[in-house]
């Protein structure tokens, strides 16, 4: 299952995000679902780094499919636009293919 987090401060800015594991939807190459949510998760911090004057640590791991981004500030209006289009893409893909393959959560921390 893969588990996407928002991760926001107390005044609902996002800080970063979490996402981590594999759908299982289909095997490894096949996994619509995986290669879905990879691409949106991938195609946000490319934009982010690229669009945005955001800082920020990337941290991967490979065997656990682990990305996540932690914002050096609270995200600023562009970094925030771009996220809540990772967070449009994530809940439609989540709405049409179940909770058993991808979870999303907003967690204040």
């Amino acid at each position: 299952m893969i588990q996407v987090t928002m991760l926001t401060n107390q005044n609902g800015k996002y800080i970063g995000f979490e996402c981590i594991g594999h759908a299982g939807y289909a095997d490894a190459g096949k996994d619509i679902v995986c290669a879905g949510v990879s691409a949106l998760v991938i195609n946000a911090v490319n934009s982010i780094d690229r669009y945005t004057s955001e800082t920020f640590t990337l941290d991967t791991e490979e065997e656990t499919g682990k990305l996540a981004v932690y914002f050096d500030r609270p995200a600023g209006h562009d970094a925030e636009l771009l996220l809540n289009s990772l967070v449009l893409g994530i809940k439609g893909i989540q709405k049409q293919y179940e909770d058993k393959y991808i979870t999303f959560h907003i967690k204040e921390v």
